[in-house]
């Protein structure tokens, strides 16, 4: 008698049709996006071969799901269209997905049922999750963190979780030293909530450079504002431009929409930008360069973050992770000054 033909998957699929298993698996459960070409090339040949999908089989043979959750918790009330997060996630999906995995994002809600992020990730059964932004105090975080659910982050550090982010120390000083070298001697900050781990970084960086270069300082100079956003950073900056009893020749903004925001404040109070004040912000957005001025700034790697996190995360998936690196790595990323004309030659 013969031994039964081993049943076909849908990697054996994706090997034939030198395609990723997720796209295999989006056109045979008439999910995500794929192109109409392709849809109907792998149709074709699943018709051919008789194929038949077997729900289970893909998570039991190997253990995975292939499914990683995403808490993108929007603190500065953007949606997926936030200048700097957004393009990290685009770069985490197509990271993971030529990998072939599937990205979900986890919600407070089940239907009508309201869970924690770890009872969500149980339910979907995520193999692991990247925190793409949120509040480390959130007791839902914490426990996720603290759960045996493989967690990295793009934007968080605490204890236990492995992150990937810029180097915002190493962005305050090339944004420094270049204000010293064209001449600035009073330099100011203007900060985005202090509950932001990256805007806490970078305030500490600029009040250590401030002690060891003895530059003259008043504390009216500097000011960390509640809430984001363009409008919020120019209504803000209107106030806080009032309360100087004379101006600093340069301010480090820690956001482009910060900077944008300070600038249009600037010249309403009749500051030419940059002849009588130098601005830098940070990020490098797309519109940075399309300001007027053109923004001088740090640009943040977006795909080296994302790359970075996706890489750590497949290998605590994976098992793969190094020898006393089980509970905790932070991967700095670094970052570049762009000169533009928001500073003066």
């Amino acid at each position: 008698m013969k031994s039964p033909k081993p049943r076909q998957t849908i990697y054996d699929i994706a090997r034939d049709m030198e395609l990723s298993p997720s796209t295999i698996s989006k056109i045979l459960h008439h999910t995500g996006k794929v192109s109409e070409a392709t849809r109907k090339r792998v149709l074709e040949y699943v018709k051919k071969t008789g194929f038949v999908a077997n729900s289970n089989a893909r998570i039991l043979k190997a253990k995975h799901s292939w499914t990683i959750g995403i808490v993108f918790s929007d603190i500065a009330s953007f949606g997926l269209e936030h200048p700097f997060f957004g393009s990290v996630l685009q770069a985490f999906k197509n990271y993971v997905e030529k990998k072939g995995f599937e990205i979900v994002f986890i919600v407070k809600k089940l239907g009508q049922a309201e869970l924690t992020y770890y009872e969500w990730c149980q339910n979907k059964s995520v193999d692991g999750v990247l925190l793409l932004t949120g509040d480390l105090n959130d007791p839902d975080i914490i426990e996720l963190v603290s759960s045996e659910i493989p967690c990295v982050s793009a934007d968080i550090i605490m204890p236990g979780l492995h992150s990937s982010m810029s180097d915002d120390k190493m962005g305050i000083e090339l944004g420094f030293q270049h204000l010293l070298n064209i001449g600035c001697r009073s330099i100011g900050a203007y900060c985005g909530p202090l509950s932001s781990r990256a805007y806490a970084e970078r305030t500490q960086a600029f009040r250590s450079l401030i002690e060891k270069h003895h530059t003259p300082f008043e504390e009216s100079w500097y000011t960390n504002i509640n809430g984001y956003g363009y409008q919020n950073a120019y209504d803000n900056a209107l106030k806080w431009i009032a309360s100087w009893k004379k101006a600093p020749e340069a301010i480090l903004a820690f956001s482009d929409d910060m900077a944008m925001g300070l600038i249009n404040a600037l010249k309403v109070k009749g500051y030419r930008i940059p002849q009588d004040i130098s601005v830098i912000g940070y990020d490098d957005i797309a519109f940075a360069g399309m300001f007027n001025p053109p923004l001088t700034t740090i640009r943040q790697n977006k795909v080296a973050i994302a790359e970075s996190a996706a890489e750590i995360l497949l290998n605590l998936i994976n098992g793969e992770t190094a020898e006393g690196e089980e509970e905790q790595q932070v991967h700095r990323i670094p970052v570049q000054l762009v000169i533009r004309e928001s500073t003066r030659k």
